[in-house]
């Protein structure tokens, strides 16, 4: 039996991974700055998705997928999440209390109880023993650094964000349709504005450090779920402003070791995605010619494409 086939064992090897996802006719993340447009690099005018609007999408993906199971809660709740449970400091008062802390004077008993607190918390949080957290706010418990790590995924070609006039006929109060009402009776509405991008193909990538996973006691069901999350994280958080998303691959590179048989940057290059350029805007994924070179891998790297191959990547969780 492999780790990868094991799910109580620890991750005991480096994976490396790029994640293609498009959108077609939506808003992927909105730039509150800019009034909610599509997020623009001003220089090359690609769009670009943050990390944390991808880890909030496997967030809920994971919420739905295993929200009762032991272990799989989440620390940055939901929106819809009780009140109490969004209230980070008495998440960490939980933990404090669960492991029968008390207030200490020395700093060796200080440290003490904030290594026992981030224990709990580990074990409890799915996010933290994926992703990490500061967890330093009033009520200690220490920091973690998540072996799971996701850049900003950037857009193939350039975009071009569009405003879209949308009305409604409803008011909200009598005072509202007073001031519109007409002559016969009818409301004028109320005038609004929805972002979109017509269509775009955006690339991340993302890393995972077993190093780091022996420390948080991330274990292969744990990679399990991570990578169910990602594959089904649009079906799983439908919205009418996003339009059409859809993860279209997750090329993963297992190496055979902790340390890892190459640099990322050299496997991440084997994937490649020509960019259509300014006189061919694209308008579906099949627009876009996806290679990847399997020719000639560094001994001990082997290569998945997710969904198809997940099963082979890390056995289903029972």
């Amino acid at each position: 039996m492999t780790a990868s086939t094991n799910h109580t064992a620890i991750v005991d090897r480096r994976y490396d991974f790029v994640f293609l996802f498009d959108v077609t006719d939506g808003n992927p993340n909105g730039d509150p700055d800019a009034g909610n447009l599509p997020r623009l690099d001003p220089q090359t005018l690609q769009g670009f998705v943050t990390d944390v609007c991808t880890k909030r999408k496997i967030r809920n993906a994971v919420a739905a997928l295993a929200s009762r199971r032991p272990g799989c809660s989440l620390y940055f709740q939901t929106q819809d999440a009780l009140y109490e449970d969004r209230i980070l400091n008495r998440l960490h008062q939980k933990a404090h209390d669960a492991q029968g802390l008390k207030d200490a004077e020395k700093p060796k008993d200080k440290a003490d109880n904030t290594r026992k607190a981030r224990e709990w918390m580990c074990q409890q949080f799915f996010d933290i023993r994926t992703f990490g957290a500061v967890m330093t706010t009033g009520v200690n418990c220490g920091q973690v650094r998540g072996p799971v790590q996701i850049t900003f995924a950037r857009s193939i070609d350039q975009i071009v964000p569009m405003e879209i006039a949308i009305t409604r006929k409803s008011v909200t109060t009598d005072e509202e349709a007073e001031r519109q009402a007409k002559s016969d009776g009818s409301i004028t509405g109320t005038m609004g504005r929805k972002s979109t991008v017509a269509y775009a193909l955006y690339r991340g990538h993302g890393f995972i450090n077993p190093l780091l996973a022996k420390d948080t006691g991330f274990t292969n069901a744990d990679l399990r779920l991570f990578f169910d999350a990602m594959v089904r994280m649009f079906d799983l958080d439908r919205s009418a402003s996003r339009g059409l998303m859809a993860l279209r691959k997750v090329v993963v590179f297992e190496h055979a070791s902790a340390l890892g048989s190459a640099p990322a940057h050299l496997l991440f290059d084997r994937v490649q995605v020509p960019e259509l350029g300014p006189e061919k805007p694209p308008r579906k994924f099949s627009d876009y010619a996806v290679t990847i070179d399997r020719e000639a891998l560094p001994a001990g790297v082997k290569i998945y494409e997710l969904p198809e191959q997940l099963d082979q990547l890390v056995a289903p969780l029972p």
